[in-house]
């Protein structure tokens, strides 16, 4: 069975949450997964100043070949670190995903879009996941009315997500007005620019979806 290997230091044990630079991060990957946000698309990037992978490699600096089961641990890795979640809770979604009626990759997709760390994120309120995260823990957003502190909570149509009273003074606030200005949002999420709430319109599709990772290669890894 094949296992991760995080350089020392990044975690306290295999299921703990990544604590070092997250540019290693896409430089492992090999590509750019915008876990930085904004920042990711500027030349402050520092995949753009140094984009080959860390630790050992090649005298030519080429990746050395991987196999069929590292190239799936790798997708595997991918859309953890793009939604920042652990291995433990990555594996309860994926088991979820395969009990649900329909397609397993595609339920997987629609079960991590519809985290609430994530809906915050494509609606704009924060201009990375991780910042939503953070976000929603401090006791920023409501949905329905209602505080709610806990970033994996998943929404549903109908769901209204907006800021609480008190936290539209907060900087935070004031970042998310300033940076909402145009971006892409999912059909499946509306916005109100006015009063900054969004409303969950229908059930994310795997094919609106910037995913940044093989789905397919996932499931092959789960599945063995």
């Amino acid at each position: 069975m094949a296992v991760d290997h995080p350089g020392k230091g990044e975690y306290s044990n295999i299921m703990a949450r990544y604590t070092g630079p997250v540019c290693r991060l896409c430089r492992r990957a090999g590509e750019k997964l915008m876990l930085k946000g904004n920042r990711c698309a500027t030349p402050k990037c520092a995949m753009e100043r140094r984009s080959s992978p860390p630790g050992s490699r090649s005298s030519t600096g080429r990746r050395p070949k991987i196999s069929e089961r590292g190239l799936q641990l790798r997708e595997k890795q991918k859309a953890r670190n793009v939604y920042g979640i652990l291995e433990g809770k990555f594996r309860w979604y994926f088991a979820a995903a395969k009990k649900a009626s329909g397609i397993t990759g595609e339920n997987l997709v629609q079960i991590l879009e519809r985290r609430l760390d994530n809906a915050v994120y494509r609606l704009g309120f924060a201009s990375s996941r991780a910042e939503a995260r953070q976000t929603v823990r401090h006791g920023h957003i409501t949905v329905n009315g209602r505080k709610v502190d806990i970033p994996s909570y998943l929404v549903k149509p109908g769901d209204i997500l907006a800021w609480r009273e008190k936290s539209m003074e907060t900087e935070l606030h004031k970042q998310a007005v300033e940076q909402m200005q145009g971006g892409f949002l999912p059909s499946w999420l509306s916005l109100n620019r006015e009063n900054l709430s969004g409303q969950v319109l229908t059930l994310p599709t795997h094919e609106e979806v910037d995913t940044r990772f093989d789905v397919q290669a996932i499931v092959e890894y789960y599945s063995r």
